[in-house]
């Protein structure tokens, strides 16, 4: 793709936020030979275990951007799911045509980053805040807070001291909002952040060897509310508990609330500090505007129950990389940024169902009601309904 590479023109496309969807955006972008940057505020990598999930249409994406094989070298599979209470089955999901893999996201974030240096060494930008985004028109111009590059300033004719934080100006054919829940791009362009059914509060931890069954997803619901534990890269695996109101906890009060619930004691000593978070769902309306459109958290936040908001975010990057070539190549960027917005507006709200279905399933009950649950959970098992259940899990549809 030739593009106009004249001053006037800045960058081709200017991406707000690198994070997994970010991240992977831009490689793609890259690997037309566009001119992209990537503006991120955090001046290092963050070393968090968030996302783990990759579904088989987010490796087809990372298959895409070139580190597909590098993931599947590292990551753990998970093969069969299995939902069980007070230590029965209730039933179980076979995933040996499309497993899961799991890696935690940091891992996926690094080996992006390294795609994107081998492909446009200058691409990302860390340490820069963006603190504006405005459509022009004819381009998008981006306000920036550098803290890496010093300014220098002249105080009175003397020596020029160096100065952080000095407003500069960048611009861009088009700008993209991969900036996460709380978007500064999201306002920018007036989108409205609409709530969407589906909340919890949980805890999770990660327990460095595993005793728990390899290539296996364990859910157990119980009265108390879920219990899901999924296989790691080396042996490690991720708990994650419904807690009645998201608090800090501590390794020890973690470890009693699963053996309280479960009858299965997790050594506090070798699981690291649990987090505790909620889980809510929002979409942005609209998705684009003029030259800017949202991708990932900052366009939709999907509950991480069920593993879809990170998967569907490169689902996303990867229909903006095609609706950008559109807009590049035809000098058009409303009609293709608006198509892109109307598919992944349906998708979005889409995940959110299966999301929202999931937490109702894991949250706390008794009496009727559990033993209705736990007969529903059952029938979810027959093979009329396993398939679509799997396809759901599995993502695809997306």
């Amino acid at each position: 793709m030739t593009a106009d590479r004249s001053p006037a023109a800045g960058h081709d496309v200017a991406i707000v936020g690198a994070g997994a969807v970010g991240l992977l955006l831009a490689v793609l972008l890259a690997q037309r030979g566009l001119d992209v940057t990537v503006l991120e505020r955090r001046e290092a990598p963050s070393g968090r275990s968030r996302a783990i999930g990759i579904h088989t249409p987010g490796l087809s994406a990372l298959d895409a951007a070139g580190i597909g094989e590098a993931v599947r070298a590292e990551a753990s599979l998970i093969r069969y799911g299995v939902v069980l209470h007070e230590g029965k089955g209730l039933g179980g999901i076979d995933f040996a045509d499309a497993p899961i893999r799991t890696l935690p996201q940091h891992r996926t974030e690094t080996l992006l980053e390294s795609r994107l240096a081998e492909l446009a060494p200058t691409a990302l930008r860390r340490g820069v805040e963006v603190l504006a985004v405005r459509d022009r028109g004819d381009r998008v111009e981006l306000t920036l807070l550098d803290h890496e590059e010093p300014v220098a300033r002249s105080v009175d004719g003397g020596a020029p001291p160096s100065t952080f934080g000095v407003p500069r100006t960048r611009t861009a054919r088009l700008a993209v909002g991969a900036d996460g829940v709380r978007s500064m791009v999201r306002g920018e362009i007036d989108a409205t952040w609409i709530p969407y059914r589906g909340t919890g509060d949980y805890v999770m931890a990660d327990e460095p060897a595993s005793a728990q069954p390899p290539e296996t997803a364990i859910l157990h619901l119980e009265r108390e509310g879920v219990v899901e534990s999924f296989p790691l890269p080396g042996g490690a695996r991720r708990w994650v508990a419904r807690i009645p109101k998201a608090r800090a906890v501590d390794a020890e009060a973690f470890s009693r609330l699963i053996d309280r619930r479960l009858s299965l004691h997790l050594d506090p000593e070798r699981l690291s500090p649990p987090s505790t978070f909620t889980a809510r769902q929002h979409f942005a309306a609209p998705l684009a505007r003029g030259r800017i459109a949202l991708v990932g958290d900052a366009a939709h936040e999907v509950s991480p129950i069920g593993g879809q908001g990170m998967n569907l975010g490169w689902l996303d990057a990867i229909a903006l990389d095609a609706a950008i070539a559109d807009a590049l190549e035809t000098g058009r960027s409303g009609p293709a940024l608006e198509r892109y917005a109307r598919a992944r507006a349906i998708a979005a709200k889409r995940a959110m169902r299966r999301a929202a279905f999931n937490m109702a399933m894991g949250a706390p009950l008794a009496g009727a009601r559990l033993k209705a649950r736990n007969a529903f959970a059952s029938s979810l098992a027959s093979p009329a309904i396993r398939g679509t259940l799997t396809a759901a899990f599995t993502m695809r549809g997306l």
